[in-house]
């Protein structure tokens, strides 16, 4: 199993800022109600051994100890992006109200055409504001949390958020093994890229793409303003 990263979600929780992510980072402050994942410690993650696995073969394995139902449905959702396209497969078993919120954002066009606005080398990417008409309201359509079965492995998919049932349309990919964030702060995985996921480890890392209250503002405004752009998801579609 690949190392497990600690990350400082208590300093989020008990006064509503995020810590500081790697060295290079220059984020400001994240209020308490803007989902995040927690940042990871202020020393850098360890790069990938050479030739491991890119992830673990069959769908989402269940954390030790815990009695993980049997996942017998699959929902598979198609991400064209600029770096190519990611299919995932959907697991409603896993995280029921992760997963049917999840589906539900894809099948209203919510992802497209939006930024992958935050990306950690070692940790994860993350995805998931739209400030368009009809769109920017899911912000605040917060759904409670799923009990967590399984491990936030690499290529898995999990919603960021903010405290407990905060969860509404940011979704991160995990880069690593990052199954300590069950235990500090109840991130359930729901799905996983199961192909394509080399490209989604090509997303550029622009720090100025972070600034979340910009975003929800003026998503593409303020995209288009930033001398550096992000990657983005140019189509999100479920194909079965």
């Amino acid at each position: 199993m690949k190392p497990v990263h600690l990350f400082l979600l208590s300093s989020l929780i008990l006064t509503g800022c995020q810590s500081s992510p790697p060295p290079a980072s220059s984020e400001s402050p994240v209020a308490i109600n803007t989902p995040v994942t927690p940042p990871p410690t202020n020393e850098p993650p360890p790069p990938m051994p050479e030739g491991a696995p890119i992830y673990t073969k069959g769908k989402l394995e269940p954390l030790p100890g815990v009695k993980a139902p049997k996942l017998k449905k699959v929902v598979k959702a198609k991400f064209k992006t600029t770096q190519g396209d990611l299919f995932m497969e959907i697991y409603p078993e896993a995280a029921p109200n992760a997963a049917k919120q999840f589906v539900e954002l894809i099948k209203l066009g919510f992802y497209d055409n939006t930024p992958i606005f935050r990306v950690e080398p070692g940790f994860v990417c993350q995805f998931g504001i739209n400030s368009k008409p009809g769109k920017v309201e899911w912000k605040d359509k917060n759904f409670k949390d799923d009990p967590s079965f399984f491990h936030l492995g690499t290529a898995t998919l999990a919603f960021a958020k903010a405290g407990p049932d905060t969860n509404s349309t940011q979704v991160f990919i995990n880069y690593n093994d990052n199954s300590g964030l069950v235990q500090q702060g109840g991130f359930t995985a729901f799905g996983k890229v199961t192909k394509g996921y080399e490209n989604s480890t090509k997303f550029k890392r622009v720090e100025e793409a972070g600034d979340q209250g910009a975003l929800w503002a003026d998503t593409e405004g303020f995209i288009k303003g930033l001398p550096n752009k992000p990657d983005t998801i140019l189509k999100a579609e479920i194909i079965k």
